[in-house]
Formats: structure tokens, C-alpha cells, sequence
């Protein structure tokens, strides 16, 4: 048989284990967060081009689809290849039909405007209303 104080100091032992300090944890996540909100203005994904640059610039805040002509006049939607002859084709199927998307054409500087105007030729006949071409403001280089 126990004694009436027992049973009570064994309890308080237990309750004081089971409180976990959650201090350090929240450290670590409030770094992990600073470190990921400094990092990702910095990451910047898709195929590397050279965009002309200019000082007439509006910024746009609009999500779309990016089509991207490199140096070699190879185009790219989003970061996937699509041979010049197919573009308007593949256009149709990835839009969605009956909602208009705003499509972002950015060409490397060094593409001749010539095949830059048959890309938005070959876009604008797969249906698309608004095309914007993307540039470097002048000073960001």
C-alpha cells in the first residue's frame, strides 16, 4: 500500500515529461524561412536567353504561358521543345478553350527579328488575343 504522498509525486514527474520545448524548433523553421524568402527572387527557371533591353517597360503581374526563342531559333514552351512547324498545333491543345491566357514571348536578342515575327504569327494563329513580348529594363543587366 502506498502512502498518500507517493502517488502524487509520481504523477508530477510524468506531466513534466511530457512538456516539450518547442523553442528550438521554432528557431530553426523562422531561419529556414528567412533563408527561402531571401533565395527564391534569385532562382529563376526556364531557358537561359538573352532578352533585349529597353528602357519603356511595364511590368505585368499576370500569370502565363512563356514561349522562349534561344540563340540557336529553337522555340520553347515553358521549358519543353517544340519543333517551329508544330507550334500553332500545340498551342491549341495546351490553351484552355473558351478562357483567355495571356502567352509572354521572350527571344534572345541575337534571333533575327524575321523568325521572331513568324513566332508570333505561328502563336497568333493558334487563337491566342494577347501576346507580350519580354524584355530586360535597361540597368539589370
Amino acid at each position: 500500500m502506498r502512502a498518500a504522498g507517493e502517488g502524487l509525486a509520481g504523477r508530477s514527474r510524468i506531466s513534466q515529461l511530457a512538456e516539450i520545448n518547442v523553442t528550438s524548433l521554432v528557431d530553426v523553421t523562422m531561419v529556414l524561412l528567412i533563408v527561402f524568402m531571401l533565395t527564391a527572387p534569385f532562382i529563376q527557371g526556364g531557358i537561359e536567353v538573352d532578352l533585349p533591353t529597353t528602357h519603356a517597360v511595364k511590368q505585368v503581374a499576370q500569370e502565363g504561358l512563356v514561349i522562349s526563342l534561344d540563340k540557336g531559333r529553337r522555340v520553347y514552351i515553358d521549358d519543353d521543345p517544340v519543333p517551329f512547324g508544330q507550334l500553332a498545333e500545340v498551342l491549341r491543345s495546351t490553351l484552355p478553350t473558351g478562357k483567355e491566357q495571356a502567352v509572354y514571348l521572350r527571344s534572345d536578342q541575337e534571333v533575327p527579328y524575321g523568325f521572331v515575327i513568324k513566332v508570333m504569327g505561328e502563336i497568333k494563329s493558334a487563337g491566342v488575343e494577347t501576346l507580350s513580348l519580354v524584355v530586360q529594363p535597361e540597368g539589370k543587366d
